[in-house]
């Protein structure tokens, strides 16, 4: 947590030096910062690779258009880029007018390069216990994972993004995961 919060702070200098618009450099820097926490959080909570790609262009042309409306005084520039994230991500689910749920497999891939074909048989049995006990979570549930482990975020932010106390995002956090261990278990998941 400590490098991201490095980068963090050295974006914060970006952001205090910006005029109404921002600058090529000033954008490839946030983009730089941000981007692979970006694409973990939208993976986490869309099952398309593909997809989820195309939402991470348009959060990052979102930004850049509405850059100008960024206020240091609301809200820190993590918590406002986030909180575009995240509508987006409920934008696509409202136009596909069915719920997808959490796919861990396009984060899988870029952990595991080209893996033997025991390993995938394994992994995607693990997903698929994941995703079934991932499907019986709340949106909000799945939605707070998705954000602390996808994005990185911290508790704080995450009750800032949702409009809630920092202590309601940390006791449904610890009982989603109760959930999920017990629905694992329940589903005779084995983890060695």
């Amino acid at each position: 947590m400590e490098v991201i919060q490095g980068t963090a702070d050295r974006y914060k200098n970006i952001e205090r030096s910006r005029g109404a618009m921002m600058s090529k450099e000033e954008f490839t820097r946030m983009y730089d910062t941000y981007y692979k926490r970006v694409y973990k959080y939208i993976s986490y909570r869309i099952n398309n690779h593909h997809v989820s790609e195309d939402i991470c262009s348009q959060v990052f042309e979102t930004v850049m258009c509405k850059y100008y409306s960024f206020s240091e005084e609301k809200s820190n520039f993590e918590v406002w880029l986030f909180a575009i994230v995240r509508n987006a991500v409920t934008d696509y689910f409202r136009g596909q007018k069915k719920r997808s749920y959490t796919s861990l497999d396009s984060l899988l891939e870029l952990i595991f390069p080209k893996p033997s074909p025991e390993e995938l048989a394994i992994r995607e049995d693990n997903n698929q216990a994941l995703f079934k006990a991932l499907s019986k979570l709340r949106e909000k549930e799945r939605n707070i994972i998705a954000m602390k482990y996808g994005a990185g975020l911290k508790n704080s932010e995450i009750a800032q993004i949702m409009g809630v106390s920092e202590s309601n995002i940390g006791v449904v956090l610890h009982r989603s995961l109760k959930k999920l261990h017990i629905s694992l278990k329940a589903g005779g998941f084995n983890h060695e």
